[in-house]
């Protein structure tokens, strides 16, 4: 259903008053003016991302809490080093976890790109790829570790259950 040509008309003129300066032409655009003029500036920030940034701040007191309340009761029943540990490993979560979602919901918002001086320098592109292999092969070993840790102690546990 088309609108009658008068009316058409009608509108195109006052959206064409209300939104850009009558006293210009389109043709003569300013660099001022063109960002708002293009159709084409699409809106790249990600809905997905955005709510579950929202949503993750939005749980992580609950979590945080949590943790700490846990702590809490497992304090007095643990050695002196693994209190610190976990006091200190709590802190610094809440710390980075706070700085990630401010970073990525401020990010996300402004479509920010990182900074390019950060970028990987080959040296340290070597190193992390060893550091990544010596993780990676600590992580199969000390799995395979406990897979035989669990099999001894379960067989010891299955010979007491006898005696």
């Amino acid at each position: 259903m088309e609108l009658p040509d008068n009316l058409r008309k009608r509108l195109e003129d006052f959206s064409r008053n209300v939104l850009f300066d009558p006293n210009r032409s389109i043709n003569a655009v300013t660099k001022e003016y063109e960002p708002f003029l293009l159709n084409d500036k699409r809106v790249l920030s990600s809905l997905h991302l955005q709510m579950s940034l929202y949503f993750n701040a939005c749980f992580f007191p609950f979590w945080w809490i949590s943790e700490v309340v846990m702590l809490n009761l497992k304090y007095p029943f643990l050695p002196d080093y693994y209190k610190f540990i976990l006091v200190t490993i709590l802190i610094v979560m809440s710390c980075i976890e706070a700085i990630r979602l401010y970073l990525g919901y401020s990010g996300n918002l402004q479509e920010k790109l990182f900074n390019e001086a950060i970028l990987i320098q080959p040296l340290e592109r070597g190193v992390h790829i060893v550091q990544c292999i010596f993780l990676l092969t600590q992580v199969f070993a000390g799995f395979i570790a406990l897979q035989d840790l669990v099999r001894h102690t379960e067989s010891q546990f299955h010979l007491r259950q006898f005696d």
